[in-house]
C-alpha cells in the first residue's frame, strides 16, 4: 500500500533522492531496490524492525558500502563519488553508534567534525564552534571534558554538534533516540526539528516510530529490505498497520 504524493510536493527541489538501491553481503541481498526522496527543507523518516536494513541503507548512500543503484544529491549522481567528497559537498551521517573519541575532549572532537573545511582553509570554523555551543549549552559547559565520560544524551548531542561543524545541507541520522531515556529523546527530537528549521534537509532512520513520525514531514516503512508503505508522516501514523506493528493501542500518544 502505497500514499500518493500531493502534486504539489512534487515540483520542490530534491536534496537527496534514492534510486533502485540494493546492497548484498555475499549471496543475501539485505536491501532491495529501495527508492526514495528528501525534497529540500524537510525531515523524512524511515522506519521499521532491527534487522529491516536500515542502517545499511544509510552506509550505502553515504558511500559507506557497494551497492547498486544510483544516489542523486541535490540533482548530480554522487554514485560513485567517494565518502570524503560526499562530506564535502555537504552529505554527513551520524552513525547510530556515535563514534565519538572518548579519549579526547568534547572541544577537541566538535574541532574534528570541521576537518575537512579546515584543510581546505575555509574560514568561519571558530563562528561555527560558537554556534554549536549556542544550540547545544551542554556542550560549553563540558567542553575540557573528556567525550567517553559523557551521558548517553550529552554524547548524542555531540555526535549531532560535530556533524554540524561540517556544515551539512543533507544530514542523516541513524537512530538518534537509541538508548536515551524518554525525556532525552523528547529533547533530541526538538533538536531535530530545530535543525530543519535552520535549513538542514534531514533522512532520519527510527526505532521509535512514533517519536519519528511526530517529528517527520513524510515517512517510509522499510521491511526485510524493502520499502513495504509510504506516505506523509501524520497519515502513515494514523495507518492501521503502523498503529498495529508499530505505535501500538498508544500510537496517538504524544512523546
Amino acid at each position: 500500500m502505497t500514499t500518493d504524493r500531493s502534486a504539489g510536493a512534487a515540483a520542490v527541489a530534491l536534496a537527496l533522492e534514492v534510486t533502485d538501491l540494493s546492497v548484498a553481503y555475499g549471496k543475501v541481498e539485505a536491501l532491495h531496490h529501495v527508492n526514495l526522496k528528501v525534497p529540500s527543507g524537510s525531515i523524512v523518516t524511515v522506519i521499521g524492525p532491527n534487522g529491516a536494513g536500515k542502517t545499511t541503507m544509510l552506509n550505502a548512500v553515504m558511500g559507506l558500502l557497494p551497492a547498486r543503484g544510483e544516489v542523486r544529491y541535490e540533482g548530480v549522481s554522487i554514485t560513485h563519488t567517494e565518502v570524503e567528497a560526499r562530506v564535502a559537498h555537504g552529505l554527513c551521517l551520524v552513525p547510530e553508534r556515535r563514534e565519538l573519541f572518548a579519549e579526547m575532549t568534547v572541544a577537541d572532537n566538535l574541532t574534528l567534525g570541521a576537518f575537512p573545511r579546515h584543510r581546505r582553509r575555509e574560514r568561519g570554523i571558530p563562528d561555527d564552534l560558537d554556534a554549536v555551543y549556542a544550540r547545544f549549552p551542554r556542550l560549553r559547559e563540558r567542553r575540557e571534558q573528556l567525550a567517553g565520560t559523557l551521558s548517553g544524551g550529552e554524547r548524542q548531542m555531540l555526535a549531532l554538534g560535530r556533524a554540524l561543524m561540517a556544515r551539512p545541507r543533507v544530514l542523516m541520522l541513524d537512530e538518534p533516540s537509541l538508548g536515551l531515556a524518554p525525556l532525552i529523546v523528547r529533547e533530541i527530537f526538538r533538536i531535530v526539528a530545530d535543525l530543519r528549521r535552520s535549513g538542514v534537509s534531514i533522512l532520519l532512520v527510527e526505532q521509535n516510530a512514533r517519536a519519528a513520525l511526530q517529528v517527520a514531514d513524510y515517512g517510509y516503512v522499510l521491511e526485510t529490505g524493502e520499502i513495504v508503505l509510504e506516505g506523509p508522516a501524520q497519515a502513515l501514523a494514523t495507518d492501521p498497520k503502523v498503529v498495529e506493528t508499530y505505535l501500538g493501542f498508544s500510537g496517538k500518544t504524544a512523546v
